[in-house]
């Protein structure tokens, strides 16, 4: 896949999620396989501009997270292609506009999903960062306000006359939030709205057969995954095979869950210091431990965790406890094996909210 000059191994991409695809988890997919462009949390351009320590953590990076792209959010366009600026002097590989957030501070200083409703306004933005920049610029939105208001086709085909090199398109829209059911047939209209930029549909592709009948549905061009890699890790190895030879791997084994659960921990403690990573880590661990049948023993103590050394011994009492739970073979009884969750646009039956089935993680900007 091509954004602009910048060449892509992988046609699918993390999205960000505030407070979650932080340097330590980009790290643990890629390193797990099938990523290629992974995306920073969102962050305030003009933060960017001032230095600000707490903007500077959220673009924290390294040699191995490459290639990156950085998400900026900001009204201002002067400020957008400053902080773009120096962002490509960083050796940042593209920027992205954020203009789909629907939490209330991004939107009440004209970022986010505001940025939707004046268009105008938007593209004098995004034209502004483009002509500056040698690095592509590409916009993630929703599909519109609210349901009166599907404005993203007419957007996107903007942000194309703008210069932008791709666009991400959540099928949701600002009115939902993460509630009810992604609209398939919405980033379909995107699709077939642009001349000859990707669209990258989003929204609760949890499984490699979901990002498939997303691309199949809409046509878009790629798959970016939030939540769904959270659910699971492994979700860009998989569905690039998947998407590739039509075959789907193995589960990974529970052993193979607790490495890089391990690892995980490893380099949030790397990155941030053991206090601070453990801290960080107990809002992380429960949603590895979604796979691993019961774990309620397990959740309870790591949501206190405060050493790396606890971690084992927690660790270890659930490792005992859990014995109850499995079959002669060592694997784990029927009746507790996990579900995997399809979401709910894959389904004949009623919508369910994907809140409930696929849950939003808790953190700066949960119902992002």
């Amino acid at each position: 896949m091509q954004f602009g000059s910048l060449s892509l191994k992988s046609n699918l991409f993390l999205s960000p999620l505030a407070g979650y695809t932080n340097l330590p988890f980009r790290l643990t997919v890629r390193e797990i396989g099938g990523l290629d462009l992974a995306t920073t949390d969102l962050v305030n351009a003009r933060s960017l501009i001032e230095r600000n320590h707490k903007a500077l953590a959220l673009i924290e990076t390294n040699v191995a997270d490459s290639p990156l792209a950085v998400q900026l959010f900001g009204a201002v366009p002067e400020e957008m292609r400053d902080a773009a600026l120096w962002l490509q002097e960083q050796g940042v590989n593209s920027v992205d506009i954020n203009m789909g957030c629907p939490v209330r501070k991004v939107v009440r200083v004209g970022g986010g999903s505001a940025m939707m409703t004046e268009m105008g306004r938007t593209a004098k933005l995004v034209r502004t960062m483009v002509d500056a920049l040698n690095i592509p610029v590409t916009a993630k939105m929703r599909l519109g306000w609210d349901d009166n208001n599907l404005t993203a086709p007419e957007l996107a085909r903007v942000l194309e006359d703008a210069g932008v090199a791709a666009v991400f398109v959540h099928g949701r829209t600002r009115e939902q939030g993460f509630s009810g059911v992604v609209k398939l047939d919405g980033i379909a209209r995107v699709v077939e709205a642009v001349k000859s930029i990707p669209v990258i549909g989003n929204g609760d592709v949890t499984t490699p057969e979901s990002a498939r009948h997303m691309i199949d549905h809409t046509g878009c061009h790629g798959v970016s995954m939030g939540r769904g890699a959270f659910y699971n890790p492994w979700i860009f190895k998989h569905t690039k095979l998947y998407l590739e030879t039509g075959k789907l791997p193995p589960e990974p084994t529970f052993q193979e869950r607790l490495q890089v659960m391990r690892r995980h921990l490893d380099l949030m403690v790397e990155v941030f210091g053991e206090s601070k990573g453990c801290m960080m880590f107990r809002k992380v661990a429960p949603w590895y431990t979604k796979q691993f049948g019961p774990a309620n023993k397990f959740n309870k103590r790591v949501v206190m965790l405060k050493t790396r050394e606890e971690f084992e011994e927690i660790l270890d009492e659930f490792l005992e406890w859990r014995v109850q739970f499995l079959d002669e073979t060592g694997e784990l009884k029927p009746r507790y094996q996990p579900h995997n969750l399809q979401p709910s646009f894959m389904e004949d039956q009623p919508a369910v909210a994907n809140r409930e089935r696929i849950p939003v993680p808790k953190g700066p900007v949960e119902v992002w």
